[in-house]
């Protein structure tokens, strides 16, 4: 017989309890979790370092299609959905809501969108959106006005008529409707099994007020949405400050009583590009909370920092150096394969990452269970590229004719903390006779080069996110998509693509997942390097938080949101 989810979670908060004053999980999990929740309270602030609190804010235009948007103007900007986050580990549920832009279909939840239904004939998607959510005034901007209907038909026309739009991703869309105040009509094409993702809770689906536009979206000054916060203040290059939206619509549910959200009266999103300077500013508590911490800094702050609280999860992208296909000598798998097998992948998990490691984690992350297959069940010519065999390096470059070795460029970002681990594959392919030239840029260079398909033939990606499943293999192995650095282009994975999106049977998708995932690989268009582990660390004043780091694409503002800081404790502690 199953039990109730209210039912099982009942039993386990009395066995927890029995166990814990019993003294045998006395500061376990399992007695906090017994522990009723504390009382939210209101005001107080926060300081936090994003997952890539290197890289500097990028624009808070939607027009511009910059990866970053939701993890700089989410707190303002909302969306039609959003992940559930009832449903994470630390609520009891199964997801840890980790990856960059993965929500399964049972963790997602309306945001503005109120319900939502899936119809024929034709076919569409007709959203039902939530009443009495308000813009709140901007000066200079806007007034406070309702949120409707044409605010999501305006954003939706917007980005999809911009220039820098990722070529492909609304052909799905015939047109967007408003069908009433509080209604909107997708009406489509074909099928798409992304359809919620591309304009629901992805990179680019914030809703953004027409006012917004006209007063000039590229403006930080400007931004106004109907998150719960707003932006107050940019510093180029150190932070984003954001104060509490009075008008702010959601709630959140504590001990069975509802509080009104956000908890917090600011936030602020620090911006370090130096890596011992974050880690300090965690130590001294200059950050409440870091998102990403190398493994190697974690034992050295359980010492001198014995309170921070830790989450430990697996890195959502792989490390790689993308080979050019396009241009010689990496036009010839036998050369990035060669490459491939000169560098001991083994001993950079044990020496450079100290065991904290996994081999194949990209461009399926382990998390994406059923599209997710694990390098033991993978073809042997695949397998071989994880091994270390500089023997049969030295032969495939001969066999290729380059038996003397070659020189080649590859390009790194100012804002990567791998440096040296770059230096170790160049050590590595120094061996077998390749020079390898690191040129360091910052990051707008850099990611401009790939943008406009300039980027030298070897590009240093650490990391590239997995995103989600689909898209994992859309955005890097599909001709002509932004992310694409090795330019690699196969007709298979084509056409497979194609078939993958017009695919409403889960199942079926995974299937054709994993077989594309081989084939890419097999084609060795990189240097594949491990993901490591990645640590999250935040001070115990930092209240209803878990580890959890996005709650859509790239966006962990209605995490922060809901996060309340014990100022008693904080200020208890000499903070």
């Amino acid at each position: 017989m199953s039990l109730s989810h209210a039912t099982r979670s009942g039993h386990l908060r009395k066995l927890g309890a029995a166990l814990a004053a019993a003294g045998l999980l006395a500061g376990s999990a399992w007695a906090q979790k017994a522990a009723a929740p504390e009382k939210p309270q209101y005001g107080g602030e926060l300081n936090i370092g994003n997952v890539y609190v290197t890289v500097s804010p990028m624009s808070p235009d939607t027009g511009d299609w910059a990866w970053k948007h939701n993890q700089d103007t989410g707190l303002a900007y909302e969306q039609l959905f959003v992940a559930d986050l009832t449903k994470s580990k630390r609520n009891g549920g199964p997801y840890t809501f980790a990856s960059d832009a993965w929500l399964p279909a049972d963790g997602i939840r309306g945001e503005l969108a109120e319900k939502w239904e899936m119809k024929q004939n034709p076919l569409r998607v007709e959203v039902q959106l939530r009443k009495g959510v308000m813009f709140p005034a901007k000066p200079g901007v806007m007034e406070s006005r309702e949120f409707t209907a044409d605010d999501v038909v305006f954003s939706y026309d917007r980005i999809n008529k911009s220039a820098k739009k990722i070529p492909g991703y609304f052909d799905h869309v015939e047109k967007v409707e408003a069908t009433g105040k509080h209604s909107v009509t997708f009406f489509l094409k074909n099928y798409n099994s992304e359809w919620d993702y591309r304009f629901g809770w992805g990179y680019y689906s914030a809703i953004i007020p027409k006012e917004v536009v006209a007063a000039g979206p590229s403006n930080w000054k400007n931004v106004t949405g109907t998150g719960p916060f707003q932006l107050a203040d940019y510093v180029q290059g150190n932070s984003l400050v954001f104060t509490k939206n009075p008008v702010y619509w959601d709630s959140e549910s504590i001990g069975g009583q509802k509080y009104k959200l956000p908890f917090v009266d600011k936030i602020t999103y620090r911006f370090i590009k130096d890596e011992q300077t974050f880690i300090t500013a965690l130590r001294t508590a200059k950050l409440d909370l870091l998102e990403a911490v190398r493994w190697s800094h974690v034992e050295e702050l359980k010492k001198s920092a014995p309170k921070i609280q830790w989450n430990r999860y697996l890195q959502n992208g792989g490390n790689f150096i993308a080979l050019r296909m396009d241009t010689k000598p990496f036009d010839d798998i036998r050369v990035r394969r060669a490459l491939n097998l000169a560098v001991d992948k083994q001993a950079i998990i044990k020496s450079y990452y100290g065991g904290n490691a996994e081999l194949l984690a990209y461009p399926m992350h382990p998390t994406y269970t059923g599209y997710y297959e694990p390098l033991s069940q993978m073809p042997e010519n695949v397998r071989e590229l994880y091994t270390y065999n500089p023997a049969k390096a030295k032969q495939l470059l001969a066999e290729a004719g380059l038996a003397n070795g070659f020189t080649f460029k590859v390009q790194t970002s100012s804002a990567s903390v791998e440096g040296d681990l770059l230096q170790m594959v160049a050590s590595y392919l120094g061996k077998i006779g390749v020079k390898m030239e690191i040129q360091v840029l910052d990051y707008g260079a850099f990611f401009s080069a790939m943008m406009t398909r300039t980027n030298a033939p070897g590009y240093f990606m650490s990391p590239l996110g997995n995103t989600n499943p689909t898209t994992a293999v859309r955005k890097s192995f599909v001709k002509g998509q932004v992310w694409n650095p090795s330019q690699f282009t196969d007709p298979v994975v084509e056409k497979m693509m194609v078939e993958t999106y017009a695919e409403p049977d889960e199942r079926v998708r995974q299937a054709k997942v994993r077989q594309m995932t081989r084939i890419i690989l097999e084609k060795a268009p990189m240097i594949v390097l491990p993901s490591q582990y990645v640590y999250t660390g935040w001070w115990p004043w930092v209240k209803n938080y878990g580890g959890e780091l996005r709650a859509g694409a790239e966006r962990p503002a209605p995490i922060h949101a809901r996060i309340w800081v014990d100022q008693q404790l904080k200020k208890n502690r000499g903070y």
